[in-house]
């Protein structure tokens, strides 16, 4: 006999309080957990192909580490002190950027660039305040991650959680999946089909863009001599998470610091501002719908949404888990909706039911 309804609500909602409250406690002690099952999920697809393909799972895990461990190296070795440099250069020439751009609004519009006028008072200061805080920030950022045990729980516990999870990732599936109560378990199963199609097709979707994007952007703004190419292109990139973002932000900046680097070589310019057209077009025509999928049900608002309320409330590990729990709930709310609108409250006594579920498709 089944429990009643309100007790198994109390229990699920006891259940869910538990999970919050231990995300907001252990936040820092279960981050370095968190990006590992994170990865392990984004490598199962890669996993799962090298089985088909007739190595083991133990091989196929073996085979994906040693690959991921060559592109670590490398990071290390090359992209990451000259992403280090020309963020530390992008922050101190930000007064003299300012500068230009105040000398330039003066010359050309004096009468918005009075002594005295907001706007001069404004420029004046934002300049000097990134220098001042970016250096801060930037500083307070490599200190903490150059702590001892910080970097060693990272550099260690990730790639172990990683690799043991990747490994055993369809073992825990099917635990999972043999604790699931009985009476409520195919429509689990089926919500939680919802839930992984949809973080299927965003997570390791929009990350795959997001990573092609990054590195088209870096290198081509390189290649033309953008002094702060790879920076930018990479933060268009990241941004690119969430849609449309990526291609504004790295747009206007790399316009806006291609017209101080190279004003009057408008070939230059144009370039840089192509970059970003050609990148747009790629996404749209090509990447997005070959790698994500025409409707994967995280509309941006909500996803913006769940990234501010999450990492306000839980910090960076809030930041990690808002995605999955975006798409979770808006599974959940597409669930609810169907039934409500096959149940009487909504098609009441008149209408036949059979109708009620065409509405629903």
């Amino acid at each position: 006999m089944a429990l009643p309804v309100r007790q198994q609500l109390l229990y699920w909602g006891i259940a869910l309080a538990v999970l919050f409250v231990l995300l907001w406690a252990l936040g820092h002690v279960i981050l370095p957990f968190v990006v590992g099952g994170a990865i392990a999920y984004f490598l199962d697809p890669v996993a799962d192909r090298l089985e088909r393909a007739g190595l083991s799972r133990l091989l196929a895990t073996v085979v994906i580490f040693i690959f991921l461990i060559a592109i670590v190296i490398l990071s290390l070795l090359v992209i990451i002190p000259l992403l280090v440099q020309q963020s530390q250069g992008l922050i101190q020439s930000a007064p003299d950027l300012f500068n230009q751009l105040r000398n330039w609004l003066t010359e050309h519009f004096p009468q918005i660039m009075e002594d005295g006028s907001p706007l001069r008072q404004s420029l004046m200061s934002i300049g000097e305040t990134i220098q001042s805080r970016g250096g801060q920030l930037l500083q307070q950022l490599l200190s903490s991650a150059a702590g001892v045990v910080n970097l060693l729980v990272f550099i260690v516990v990730v790639p172990v959680v990683a690799f043991y999870m990747l490994m055993d990732w369809d073992r825990m599936i099917a635990l999972i999946d043999n604790l699931l109560p009985r009476d409520h378990a195919p429509i689990i199963r089926r919500l939680a089909g919802d839930i992984d199609r949809t973080l299927a097709s965003f997570v390791r979707g929009q990350g795959t863009v997001c990573l092609i994007l990054g590195v088209f952007y870096a290198v081509s703004l390189m290649v033309v001599g953008l002094q702060f190419g790879l920076v930018v292109g990479l933060l268009a990139g990241l941004l690119t998470f969430i849609p449309y973002v990526g291609a504004l932000v790295g747009g206007a900046l790399s316009v806006g610091l291609a017209l101080f680097q190279f004003w009057g070589d408008w070939w230059v310019i144009l370039a840089v501002a192509a970059i970003f057209q050609l990148g747009q077009m790629v996404e749209g025509n090509i990447l997005t719908p070959k790698l994500v999928g025409k409707s994967v049900g995280l509309h941006p608002v909500w996803l913006i949404f769940a990234l501010s309320a999450f990492g306000t409330v839980f910090g960076f590990v809030g930041m990690l888990v808002a995605v999955p729990i975006a798409a979770a709930i808006g599974v959940l709310v597409r669930f609810a909706l169907e039934q409500y609108r096959a149940g009487l409250l909504y098609r009441g006594q008149s209408q036949p039911a059979a109708k009620a579920e065409d509405e629903t498709r």
